[in-house]
């Protein structure tokens, strides 16, 4: 049934029907420069959502406060923009690149992060109106986290939607949920913090040399590497034929060093300073028997965990295993060992 609408509300609807292909067209201006926004900022949302307000919708709102406008730019919402980040933290961090990308109509803007009443109760959002250049119409742009976008949707479903009055006893139990999802929140932005600080005191401590202080895990053994540890051995190999290095991700080889019993940073600096002579001579070898001008940058860890393995005692079982870690199972790297076992057992670091 058509909603009964006073000569005003029904003037700002007709208004809002002339308008509605400059709002579609509006609606996806805005959204690409905010997300282009945000990328040039570096950060990353989980989402980024928009709608025109429908005429359903608009004709709903001023059947109930049709009084309080006096023409379509009266109304705040007709375009609304949802910005949904990964953290509650940056949530503010999104607000300040809205605010340098916007003027923001603070009388109309609300922080319900702030609003502590039972019937708001766990719905977290921010809420900016901003004025659109050269154009008369405002856009609502609602920022919340992932979680806080989760129990809006939530809220929404079970509680405004029904229409129903909601008992009290399931009012307590939403609100319980809430409580939930608010401190899952704000934890995972802890946590987040907290990783932060500690990949800086590990950079700080690789970086003066505190190796034997830093576990060795992915993150660790990626900032280790940016120090190019292996990068003395492999210039060393590659002069030996005058051959360029072509550099390698040498990721893999923290399995490896994990394998060997390497709990540290400083462990793998030991490894490489004792067995740098023995991965030498294996390359000399290795090189004599071709005339690549071309090597990677994988060879030095690659001979320095052969030296070890072979030196420790790990025969061909040591050196296939390597290899099967490294490349994945296969009978290749058996025949692999096989020669690097009859061809090393002559060099002199193992005779040493």
């Amino acid at each position: 049934m058509k909603k009964l609408l006073s000569p005003y509300s029904e003037a700002i609807l007709n208004e809002y029907l002339e308008q509605l292909p400059l709002f579609k067209t509006m609606e996806a201006q805005l959204k690409t420069t905010i997300r282009d926004c945000l990328s040039d900022a570096g950060i990353h949302v989980a989402g980024l959502e928009s709608r025109v307000k429908t005429e359903s919708s608009l004709a709903g709102k001023l059947e109930l406060k049709g009084y309080k406008y006096k023409s379509l730019a009266d109304i705040t919402d007709i375009l609304g923009i949802r910005v949904i980040t990964f953290y509650r933290d940056d949530v503010d961090v999104v607000a300040s690149a809205i605010e340098r990308l916007f003027e923001v109509d603070w009388e109309n803007s609300v922080d319900k992060r702030k609003l502590h009443d039972l019937d708001s109760f766990g719905y977290l959002s921010l809420h900016y109106v901003c004025r659109i250049p050269d154009m008369p119409f405002r856009v609502e742009i609602q920022m919340r986290s992932l979680l806080q976008h989760a129990w809006a949707n939530l809220y929404h479903d079970t509680g405004y939607k029904s229409g129903l009055e909601i008992p009290k006893e399931y009012i307590r139990n939403m609100n319980r949920l809430a409580g939930m999802l608010e401190l899952a929140d704000e934890q995972f932005s802890h946590i987040r913090t907290e990783l932060t600080d500690y990949r800086r005191r590990v950079q700080t401590l690789v970086s003066t040399g505190n190796l034997d202080d830093v576990l060795l895990d992915g993150d660790t053994f990626k900032g280790y590497l940016e120090l190019d540890p292996f990068g003395q051995l492999n210039r060393r190999i590659a002069a030996i034929n005058q051959a360029e290095i072509h550099e390698v991700s040498l990721m893999p080889y923290l399995a490896i060093f994990k394998n060997m019993g390497c709990k540290t940073l400083g462990d793998i600096a030991r490894i490489i300073k004792d067995y740098f002579e023995g991965a030498y001579q294996i390359a000399c070898f290795q090189m004599g028997l071709t005339d690549l001008d071309i090597m990677a940058s994988s060879v030095g860890p690659q001979n320095i965990c052969i030296a070890y393995t072979l030196k420790n005692g790990g025969g061909k079982a040591g050196i296939r295993n390597l290899f099967d870690i490294l490349n994945g199972p296969s009978e290749s790297n058996v025949m692999m060992a096989e020669f690097i076992l009859g061809q090393a057992k002559d060099l002199p670091f193992m005779n040493q």
